[in-house]
């Protein structure tokens, strides 16, 4: 096994692991590599959805998404897909999955199946670092505070994606309230837990304070040094502790944002435990 590092930040490109082995020895490798580097990364998995969903199996119960259907055949699996002539990406903005959720997710396992020559990489951010490195000053303002997170609603997840087909379109917004700082329940660490995308408001505070101070800390965010850029491959896995990290999918697809190319990815979820 092999471990290269992506930055100093989060990240590692792991080669020598073959993901079909879901044994309790591989398994357990897997999950120390994720807890210490966050958002881990394999090139040439050519699993297949049944096995993408054993693998997944193995990090806890799979979460349906609240707005949009999986796969016919295999309702775990999410396909995100940008058509050739969408200009946006899903997941476009920092954000952490589903933190509008009472239990948010725990861990994603994104695939990739069709890769635009150039152009959709993502970028992941160390919240946990993110918290560490905080202005003291903000910390004493929000170490006991919550925050409201929005899901948005079903038009935010499908109106611009054509490939992408609503659970319901009749279902509406809905929101919950977490500490915006979480404590990692595996490792015991402190994690920034708010995000550009779905928190709205701090609790407890007037909306002018609310938003200023989240300003402050979403641009704290998405500082450089607290990242790392994955380019993607065609059948690369990435697998994110998803609260440890955000997340951003680059539509950088220019000259003509579009660019004629189509990106798919599969994605499953892991429902994880309630934020405390």
């Amino acid at each position: 096994m092999k471990v290269e590092l992506l930055s100093g930040a989060c990240g590692a490109e792991i080669t020598g692991i073959d993901l079909r082995d879901i044994s309790n020895d591989n398994i357990k490798i897997i999950k120390d590599l994720l807890f210490e580097h966050k958002v881990i990364f394999f090139r040439n998995q050519g699993i297949t959805h049944q096995e993408q969903i054993d693998l997944s199996k193995c990090f806890g119960p799979i979460e349906k998404h609240a707005y949009v259907k999986g796969l016919p055949a295999y309702p775990e699996i999410l396909r995100i897909v940008k058509e050739p002539f969408e200009k946006n990406n899903w997941g476009e903005n920092w954000h952490s999955d589903v933190s509008y959720n009472p239990e948010p997710t725990l861990a994603v396992i994104l695939k990739s199946v069709e890769i635009p020559p150039i152009g959709g990489d993502t970028m992941f951010a160390n919240m946990e670092l993110a918290w560490e490195t905080l202005d003291e000053k903000i910390k004493n303002k929000v170490r006991d505070k919550k925050a409201l997170h929005s899901s948005l609603g079903v038009a935010f997840f499908i109106d611009n994606y054509k490939g992408m087909e609503a659970r319901d379109t009749n279902l509406g917004e809905y929101s919950n309230e977490h500490p915006i700082v979480r404590t990692h329940p595996e490792t015991g660490k402190k994690i920034l837990y708010v995000n550009w995308t779905y928190t709205k408001s701090i609790i407890g505070m007037d909306k002018k304070e609310s938003d200023d101070l989240l300003t402050k800390i979403f641009k704290h965010q998405e500082r450089l040094e607290l990242t790392c850029r994955f380019k993607w491959t065609k059948n690369a896995v990435a697998i994110w502790d998803n609260r440890s990290v955000i997340h951003y999918a680059i539509a950088d697809y220019f000259p003509n944002r579009g660019l004629e190319h189509r990106r798919i990815m599969d994605r499953i979820a892991v429902r994880g435990e309630k934020p405390f």
